[in-house]
């Protein structure tokens, strides 16, 4: 006899059907288990024999066992096998019949008492048993909560080996997993811009940049308020669509996190990685590819300080993903697409020995030490990054004034306008969600951002006079456009132009 249960692997984001195939046959005793499983899987042999046992089941020990993984050509990682091959095994020695066994996924990791632990990737599991027309799900009960935010489906959150063997035998006498909304999110922002005190100019910029979903570069002194700015941004940022909060859960579920949160995304991501991660960590991937940062900040902000002491290679990694809006990471039997579409924010010192300068200014540190701070990050990752300005220290009346400065809600309904101007603009452009103007490829830029003959004849001069890129000539054009719809403009003016070029500071240096 075999038994077929239905069960998923997930490469990346992608989910892929598994049919698990149980056999016993004569031969020497032992699990055998085909269709290319990784070392985790491989190992769960022991683990599931004594999950059996111990849940006070009958395990076949002269019996030779054949677990074969279908389709067989996928790679099969992780533990999450380990439920439905044991629920198989069993299955066979009881001959058991069910039509639970045909309707539901069975998901889960056992330990040695037969109790299910939670696992990756729930989320997706739920979706593409929703998409398949599948009754529902069977999985750890600590799981439950995320399985549960997919209405559509029956979520069976169950504890033990027996609880889910009484399920397939009786399954009216289960009730299904009810969602428990649990308050881990708080909507109130870490910081809030009437905190910041002075800084008008970097708090426009910062406006500019929620606005059109626009990559930034801060240049400032320690103590300048960079870090604080940027934690304030998410505080601006639109609210995440459905869609969006979809896109990103599926992430963080993919990569274990969602379960932890015991919600799904809803806030806009503010990922803030120290300058010591690897490239690995910045782009994701591994031995068993998992999301990185760029990808755990999807639909939110990649915020990397002090930007210079970040290893080169690991800055290099993210030119690409800043171009497309995903990362593609390939290993010898596999390939994972994950999103990153994110906004980059740096911060960075003037020069390398920032401690101390008194001058107002404060560029004033050699040429040669300029050359070689600045070095550190490559031309065509700054050409990627939009807005780049100086942010100069906040003077003692700026401190000690009382006089209240604009709120974040203030600045986020002039966000949101511009966003909604945006977003009726690109309706229906192409298949791929667009909805900002950092998104533009060239050939939108050249239709949306029609300039008139002065603000031409200014960005000419200035391209030929600052030698600018052709990239940083588009992204000069995506600026403006921006401006104008936090003006709600219907046509880019020469004031607009005037201001963008304002905002791209690391092209008036020679270095």
């Amino acid at each position: 006899m075999v038994s077929n249960l239905n069960s998923i692997v997930i490469n990346g984001l992608e989910v892929i059907a598994t049919e698990v195939e149980v056999g016993f046959s004569k031969g020497i005793p032992g699990i055998t288990i085909v269709g290319l499983p990784d070392n985790a899987v491989s190992e769960s042999k022991e683990r599931i024999k004594f999950a059996i046992k111990n849940s006070g089941f009958d395990y076949p020990v002269s019996t030779k066992i054949v677990v074969n993984l279908s389709p067989a050509d996928v790679r099969k990682e992780g533990s999450s096998l380990d439920l439905p091959i044991a629920v198989g095994i069993i299955k066979n020695m009881g001959l058991l019949e069910s039509d639970v066994f045909d309707n539901y996924l069975f998901y889960g990791e056992l330990n040695l008492n037969g109790e299910l632990k939670p696992v990756k990737g729930i989320l997706n599991l739920a979706i593409f048993a929703k998409k398949r027309g599948y009754r529902g799900v069977v999985i750890p009960y600590k799981n439950g909560n995320e399985a549960s935010f997919v209405k559509e489906i029956d979520s069976y959150a169950l504890k033990n080996l027996n609880e889910v063997i009484g399920f397939a035998l009786d399954p009216q006498s289960f009730e299904k997993y009810k969602y428990r909304e649990r308050k881990s999110e708080t909507r109130e922002p870490e910081v809030d811009f009437c905190e910041i005190k002075g800084q008008y100019l970097a708090k426009r910029v910062v406006e500019i940049t929620a606005a059109g979903f626009h990559n930034l570069l801060m240049i400032g002194p320690p103590g300048s308020g960079k870090s604080m700015i940027s934690k304030a941004l998410p505080s601006i940022l639109p609210d995440m669509t459905d869609e969006e909060i979809l896109q990103t859960s599926l992430i963080y579920s993919s990569a274990g996190l969602l379960n932890n949160r015991h919600n799904l995304v809803y806030k806009r991501p503010f990922r803030s990685p120290h300058h010591t991660i690897s490239d690995v960590g910045i782009s994701g991937g591994g031995k068993y590819p998992a999301p990185g940062e760029i990808s755990l900040a999807h639909n939110g902000v990649l915020f990397l300080d002090e930007l210079p002491y970040f290893k080169k290679s690991a800055l290099e990694v993210l030119r690409q993903p800043l171009e497309d809006g995903e990362i593609t990471i390939s290993r010898s039997l596999t390939s994972h697409t994950y999103p990153a579409k994110f906004m980059l924010v740096g911060a960075m010192n003037p020069c390398e020995d920032s401690v101390g300068i008194r001058d107002p200014d404060y560029f004033n540190c050699t040429p040669a030490q300029k050359r070689r701070y600045y070095s550190r990050i490559s031309k065509p990752l700054l050409d990627r990054i939009d807005l780049q300005i100086e942010v100069k220290k906040v003077n003692i009346d700026e401190i000690t004034s009382n006089r209240k400065a604009e709120s974040s809600a203030a600045i986020k309904d002039r966000v949101v306008r511009a966003r909604n101007i945006q977003l009726d603009r690109f309706k229906n452009i192409r298949k791929q969600l667009i909805f900002a103007n950092g998104q533009m490829n060239n050939k939108e830029i050249k239709r949306f951002c029609v300039l008139d003959r002065e603000s031409e004849g200014l960005l000419k001069m200035a391209v030929e006079k600052l030698d600018l890129s052709a990239r940083s000539y588009f992204k000069i054009l995506k600026i403006s456009r921006t401006i104008a719809d936090l003006e709600t403009a219907e046509h880019i003016k020469i004031n607009h132009v005037q201001e963008a070029l304002q905002y791209r500071s690391m092209d008036f240096f020679n270095l």
